[in-house]
């Protein structure tokens, strides 16, 4: 590391001698060397730390560095880190894929959603196999621990998660469980627009937006907008009340309660015409064993994380353009909620 502004070179004469044991020639290792041996661990350590406010092209032209000197060094760091944290035993775990490049090429990202943070990225894709190498990676005796396992509705994530750990419930992510009830309304816009004509089918087309937010989210210039279009059509009010009413689900503290409810919103539907929210309401039936288990005391836990989690991958996407180094990726992504050394 620098001392002020000047540089600081040392040069340290390493010893060599001979083996007994093996017969061969053994050179003596300094512990406060990183990888590279031109730079000291505490240099690679401060390099790992500007990385993570600037990008790899910044750093070196500020220490006068190659970028691929600069890259190394970053990668030496978040190493340690991961060292320093040691091997992850979690109980509740969230899954999600993120796309790492064009034409469907995806990576699994596990998450410790106790602790908040990424344990594991990895695979080919996203079918069975590549979800089972994360259990092969875990170990069974560190499966057993886990409890909770939350996921979008991927039959393959489901599938693997029942085979190698069948003692751990299964919750859907409640974004993705709502993003079809979103587009269920929005399917009714659209044919009630298409359905009008002249200037009744203009006042219909405007509140796209508007229908699909929670109106606690709307400004009152916003939420009287909306509610002048909804008084005039009757079928896309019934249809945003029962967009609104829906997320109560998850305010129940027991199955039988939300599923009751539940119930009472299917037959809501009853002679309303309004085909998408019939289909999203089988869809519901068909993986009410992956809601359900929301209502448990023990199983209230942070649904937003893995989403959260992926937006700062693609942020880290976005400030690497042209990333094809995907060790220096995964490295990123377990670290990126770690502390610094």
């Amino acid at each position: 590391m620098s001392c002020g502004d000047p540089r600081v070179y040392l040069e340290v004469e390493v010893r060599r001698g001979d083996c007994p044991q093996c017969g061969g020639v053994k050179r003596e290792r300094w512990e406060g060397l990183a990888d590279n041996p031109f730079y000291t661990k505490r240099f690679a350590f401060l390099v790992g730390q500007r990385c993570r406010t600037a990008t790899i092209k910044d750093v070196a032209r500020e220490l006068h560095l190659d970028g691929e000197t600069v890259k190394e060094l970053e990668k030496q760091d978040r190493r340690e880190q991961l060292r320093r944290v040691g091997t992850p035993a979690p109980e509740v775990i969230g899954i999600d894929e993120i796309s790492i490049r064009k034409g469907h090429s995806y990576r699994i990202v596990v998450s410790d959603l106790l602790r908040r943070r990424p344990i594991w990225f990895g695979g080919q894709g996203r079918t069975e196999a590549d979800r089972d190498q994360f259990y092969a990676w875990l170990g069974p005796q560190k499966c057993r621990r886990i409890r909770l396992a939350l996921m979008d509705m991927w039959k393959p994530f489901g599938n693997s998660t029942r085979r190698q750990a069948p003692w751990a419930a299964i919750l859907f992510d409640k974004f993705h469980m709502m993003r079809p009830l979103g587009e269920a309304l929005d399917q009714v816009r659209r044919s009630e627009s298409a359905r009008l004509s002249g200037s009744q089918r203009r006042f219909i087309k405007g509140p796209k937006y508007a229908l699909l937010s929670h109106q606690e989210n709307l400004t009152l210039e916003g939420r009287r907008g909306l509610q002048e279009r909804l008084r005039i059509n009757r079928r896309l009010n019934v249809a945003d009340l029962l967009k609104e009413s829906f997320g109560q689900l998850w305010n129940y503290q027991r199955e039988g309660w939300a599923r009751k409810f539940f119930e009472n919103w299917q037959a809501a539907l009853k002679w309303q015409w309004l085909k998408p929210y019939q289909k999203f309401a089988r869809r519901i039936e068909d993986h009410w064993a992956g809601l359900a288990a929301y209502g448990q005391p023990e199983n209230q836990v942070s649904l937003g994380f893995v989403e959260g989690l992926n937006n700062k991958i693609r942020v880290i996407q976005r400030r690497a353009y042209g990333l094809r180094d995907e060790e220096y990726l995964r490295l990123k992504v377990l670290t990126c909620m770690l502390p610094e050394i």
